[in-house]
């Protein structure tokens, strides 16, 4: 009985430890190369380059279950005593390691199938805001505003996701303005109305309305522009555009900003 429980380990030699290095080296380096020659061709086909990144994830998955299938059935080719005691290791690594591990691996498994966000997506996750711009088997990675690249981790994806543009390359950009509440409510709303249908980024159709609604508030009065953005890499060149001609139409007018805040620049 002793001798049939053979450590799964010493099946593991030289010879078969480099074919799996070399493997995984290679599932390393063609998902690389897979992922910055699709990225390269997804900026010159302007139009179809969200439809495009979203191959990216599906594609390493592909790759990397490949080179761990090979491993697996190819190249350790274990018995069925050995497959036991492997199988024993790994539940044992499991619980006291590798949760967190295997919960954003299923994470990542969950992104590809389900599609929550996809590559070129403006999403929050958690605390995070930006465009994403890698899907992996751990974690996602998004660009900030800031242009700050930060991974958040794929256990987040069970939780909760908030999704801009959910894969169009078009995505609604929301402006507050804030003025007096004794300035002319209806002046400052045709200004912003103006001031946002004439950006040069705005996209506008039936299907993309754009829209200025007021609210007033105790102190101030606020007006929201509602527009979509012709490409969601532009969504702050928008607000920026809308914003500053909107404030300096507003001068113009005699439309003040609410009494004791900051002067707002042109």
């Amino acid at each position: 009985m002793a001798e049939s429980l053979v450590d799964p380990l010493s099946v593991l030699d030289t010879a078969l430890i480099l074919r799996s290095a070399m493997i995984l080296a290679f599932a390393y380096i063609l998902s690389r190369a897979a992922t910055a020659l699709l990225a390269r061709i997804s900026e010159r086909a302007y139009g179809y380059r969200i439809t495009i990144k979203m191959i990216i994830p599906l594609l390493k998955f592909s790759i990397y279950g490949l080179a761990i299938y090979l491993i697996l059935h190819s190249v350790l080719v274990l018995s069925s005593a050995q497959a036991l005691a492997v199988s024993g290791l790994a539940g044992a690594a499991l619980g006291f390691g590798l949760k967190d591990l295997v919960a954003e691996v299923v994470g990542g498994i969950i992104i590809v199938l389900d599609k929550p966000y996809q590559v070129g997506d403006k999403v929050r996750i958690g605390e995070a805001y930006g465009e994403v711009r890698d899907i992996g088997l751990r974690s996602t990675r998004l660009v900030t505003p800031d242009d700050s690249l930060v991974s958040v981790s794929n256990q987040l994806v069970l939780s909760q996701v908030f999704n801009a543009n959910a894969g169009s390359q078009e995505m609604m950009v929301v402006i507050d303005l804030y003025i007096d509440p004794h300035s002319d409510a209806a002046l400052a709303r045709r200004i912003a109305f103006e001031a946002l249908v004439t950006s040069r980024y705005i996209r506008l159709s039936p299907s993309h309305p754009a829209k200025v609604l007021v609210k007033d508030f105790p102190f101030y009065r606020r007006l929201r522009a509602k527009g979509y953005v012709y490409d969601l890499r532009h969504e702050f060149d928008l607000e920026t555009d809308v914003t500053a001609r909107a404030w300096l139409a507003f001068k113009g007018a005699g439309i003040e900003a609410p009494r004791g805040w900051a002067a707002i620049p042109a």
